[in-house]
């Protein structure tokens, strides 16, 4: 049986929550395998909307074990109100499975994170604030607090120590901010340590048995490609990799396991924060497009920034990911346009492209080069079978799916579980 990734195709906010709840009852373990509770994925169930920051998708089905990996962040306090939220509305769901190796943000990397975006002046990336990178940060630089850490009381305290002897110098010195105490850190972390103990086990072993079992494996990516630390549109990008490829360093299993490579790919373009977005409009279209997709985000609440289709990131991201699948979402949030541009090409330096840019300055100077396909009008949020769709909107997908080259295996047409079209199946 499968090992299945998630993938978001643009600049995250795709759907790909909607993807993997789609998927989810029909899998053994969803797991989430980078990022940190910076993204937000948002799943509409019986009209109620939930949205997990911290959570796989797939906590919604109860025949689903949820895992969180090694390739996370995890903000504790974070991870139990998602838990308690979810709990009080009803919803029976397990404690996810937690890697011993998984690293977690604490309060200091949180006030870094804000302070040092806040003198980062023109060159501020439009982090969330919640610690998500200099938590990363102190991965690479091996002074990370990690799940484990909450097992041994002692070995903590002295871990968060070491890490506060060169913050707290940092903090007072160059942003004139008041030192942070390593034992409330350390007692702030603990207070989950009794509820957790339980959970955090050897996720890689786990995962692996289970797939050399036959069970099926749900691998849920954060943000997108084009966020990604090292092919995203550096700088600004988030600090993991979102990227296929993630979901084996982020999980500890082997690309042979992985079947199918599923990219998530909005039917228009969206991005929250900084950085180039060639198509973006900064006009009533935009706004329109804003405020009938619902584009806020679903982490901070910030209005995305919107643009028609672009074909030259996701075709750089199938290509890279490998994608054997699209899944389209929000196709019906097109409905009622007369005539919907799609861009084909990049104008850059008097040249034009259809070729992802190899550099920075060359993304940013972009200028798009539209093909514009007809609209539809009919409603097409109850359609449910790909050749009941209007006409236009068939050829709208069929277009799509020429211009990124890989197959269009199902869409979504509404926000609610069951508000999909499927072509090919995803298993």
């Amino acid at each position: 049986m499968p090992g299945i990734v998630i993938v978001g195709a643009q600049w995250g906010d795709e759907g790909k929550g909607k993807a993997t709840d789609a998927l989810g009852d029909r899998v053994n373990y969803c797991v989430r395998y980078s990022g940190g509770n910076n993204a937000g994925h948002t799943v509409v169930v019986g009209g109620q909307k939930f949205t997990m920051h911290l959570l796989p998708s797939g906590i919604l089905n109860t025949n689903c074990t949820c895992v969180i990996g090694n390739g996370v962040v995890v903000d504790l306090d974070v991870l139990a109100e998602e838990l308690a939220g979810l709990r009080a509305r009803g919803l029976d769901v397990r404690h996810p499975l937690i890697s011993a190796d998984t690293h977690i943000i604490t309060s200091y990397h949180q006030v870094l994170d804000k302070v040092t975006e806040r003198f980062a002046g023109n060159r501020r990336i439009g982090t969330t604030g919640r610690g998500i990178g200099p938590a990363y940060s102190d991965k690479i630089n091996r002074i990370g607090i990690r799940a484990q850490d909450l097992l041994d009381p002692d070995g903590l305290a002295a871990k968060v120590q070491a890490s506060l002897a060169s913050k707290n110098q940092l903090l007072v010195k160059v942003y004139n901010r008041a030192a942070i105490r390593a034992e409330d850190v350390t007692e702030a972390l603990l207070a989950h340590a009794d509820e957790l103990r339980p959970y955090i086990v050897d996720t890689s072993r786990v995962l692996n048995q289970a797939l050399a079992n036959g069970q099926v494996v749900l691998f849920e990516g954060a943000q997108a490609h084009h966020l990604d630390i090292d092919f995203g549109t550096y700088p600004y990008v988030t600090s993991s990799n979102p990227t296929a490829g993630g979901a084996c360093t982020g999980t500890g299993v082997a690309p042979t396991h992985l079947d199918r490579i599923v990219g998530i790919v909005k039917a228009y373009t969206t991005r929250v924060g900084e950085g180039p977005l060639p198509t973006e409009l900064l006009d009533e279209d935009g706004e329109r497009l804003r405020e009938d997709g619902g584009e806020f985000g679903a982490t901070t609440g910030r209005p995305r920034r919107c643009g028609w289709f672009d074909a030259l990131p996701v075709a750089q991201a199938g290509m890279v990911n490998g994608f054997t699948d699209v899944f389209l979402t929000k196709l019906d949030v097109l409905t009622g346009w007369p005539e919907i541009p799609v861009c084909v090409g990049y104008e850059v330096d008097g040249v034009v492209t259809d070729i992802w840019p190899m550099t920075e300055r060359e993304v940013e100077v972009a200028r798009p080069v539209y093909e514009r396909l007809p609209g539809w009008t009919e409603d097409i949020s109850r359609v449910r079978v790909f050749d009941d769709l209007p006409a236009t909107c068939q050829a709208y997908v069929k277009r799509l799916e020429a211009l990124i080259g890989t197959r269009i295996s199902g869409m979504g047409v509404g926000p609610g579980r069951d508000q999909n079209i499927i072509i090919n199946s995803l298993m």
